[in-house]
């Protein structure tokens, strides 16, 4: 039985830890292997001193975590914000282990951050954080060991810097230490749009179970940037109706489905999504609780949690964004129905194709876009029929389908390969 920790519901770290001990309860794994899964393998603090554009010299905290490498290198992003802390990146290096063994990749989970405002700082200083960074953590980072990729507040440039910074200490151009990279340094065609493309292959597949034509389904989207927008324009382009966006300063809704391409114009050219001529302004909480068939969140953590919950109205809750939904939230949503595609497998489109990235790097041979999609729907379609398979033979629900399935497999592998000693 859950229980009830309404303090830290939002503490991503505590949310990991309770749908891990479900799921392992399940299972009814040994007090041993439990200790084994559920503690990070490594974790590194470190300080990175930078002299900033005025002279003066900041001292930034940058984080790594390796959660997992039973069954193969690390793999996680690097995000940069002032609010990241360590319990934040120990429950996403969590997740992309359950995330990398839910679409059965070769690799553990991994996770980092540092502690800067992007926003307030300049490219030459973003440069230098990253610089020296990479090389407080470069003793624990390579193609064999731990994989970084972007995340928040980190792009592809970002994961230049990287690759150049390892190589230059390693004395030879390593592209395999990081993916998410410029296509001229290595990067994978398709790369950008594929967490968006990964939640449409899920979606498409969930509604076949609501017998729900895709031309005939509506969807909520909130968030508008590389996850929500990428999903919202592969979706209309379709014929899925996307009836409603949400972005933090509010909503835009057109029940017959909103013109994607239109809207990426108009926020392009005002900076803000509202106003749109073909839509109706809506307050970001009205958006969240229309009628629809699909809710997508792609935005940030905790959005659905115990308040918000009872008021969701929608057959399908895809999670684009990691930790959408609190972990007290889960069963709320079960009773009510909702047929959830947890986070841990409806955005691994990204990791799936970093995970293509990084094998073309070490092959030196380089795909075309359409193998590339070809191959992450393959694997995205495969990995929801397992979650759905597992779900129906363990009568239980789709996240804990997913988080039981992932303890199994990493789980197998540890047993695989034995406790050294």
């Amino acid at each position: 039985m859950l229980t009830d920790h309404s303090s830290d519901e939002f503490n991503p770290w505590r949310n990991a830890e309770i749908r891990f001990n479900q799921a392992a309860d399940r299972l009814a794994l040994d007090s041993g292997l439990r200790k084994v899964l559920k503690t990070p393998t490594k974790e590194l603090t470190v300080a990175i001193p930078v002299v900033l554009d005025d002279g003066r010299i900041e001292v930034f905290t940058g984080y790594r975590v390796q959660h997992s490498i039973a069954r193969g290198p690390a793999k996680g992003g690097i995000r940069y914000a002032p609010d990241v802390t360590l319990d934040e990146v120990r429950a996403l290096a969590s997740w992309m282990t359950w995330k990398c063994a839910v679409v059965n990749l070769p690799y553990g989970g991994g996770k980092g951050g540092v502690i800067c405002d992007p926003n307030i700082m300049s490219e030459i200083e973003l440069e230098r954080v990253t610089r020296r960074y990479t090389s407080a953590i470069i003793d624990i980072i390579g193609p064999e060991k731990d994989v970084p990729a972007p995340d928040m507040n980190t792009n592809e440039r970002t994961m230049a810097w990287i690759m150049d910074t390892y190589s230059m200490h390693k004395r030879e151009t390593t592209t395999a230490v990081v993916t998410g990279k410029p296509l001229n340094l290595g990067g994978s065609r398709g790369r950008p749009e594929a967490t968006g493309r990964g939640c449409l292959f899920v979606t498409k597949e969930a509604l076949k179970t609501f017998h729900i034509p895709p031309t005939k389904a509506r969807v909520v989207i909130q968030g508008f940037g590389n996850v929500g927008g990428m999903a919202a324009r592969l979706m209309a382009k379709e014929g899925i109706r996307v009836i409603a966006i949400i972005e933090v300063d509010g909503a835009v809704y057109n029940d017959n489905g909103l013109d994607i391409e239109a809207l990426m114009k108009h926020k392009k050219a005002t900076g803000s999504i509202l106003d749109f001529a073909e839509g109706t302004n809506l307050t970001a909480a009205e958006a969240l609780f229309l009628d629809c068939d699909v809710l997508l969140p792609a935005a940030k953590e905790n959005v659905i949690s115990q308040e918000t919950a009872p008021k969701i109205n929608c057959k399908i809750l895809c999670e684009g964004a990691n930790g959408p939904t609190t972990a007290l939230a889960d069963s709320i949503l079960r009773d009510r129905g909702v047929f959830v595609i947890p986070d841990i497998l409806a955005n691994a489109g990204g990791v799936t194709v970093s995970y293509f990235e990084w094998v073309q790097d070490r092959q030196g041979y380089f795909w075309n876009e359409q193998l590339v999609n070809q191959r992450l729907e393959e694997i995205m379609v495969e990995s929801f029929r397992d979650v759905s398979q597992y779900a129906r033979d363990h009568k239980v629900d789709n996240r804990a389908a997913a988080y039981m399935l992932a303890l199994d497999r990493v789980a197998f592998a540890v047993k695989l390969r034995g406790i050294y000693a």
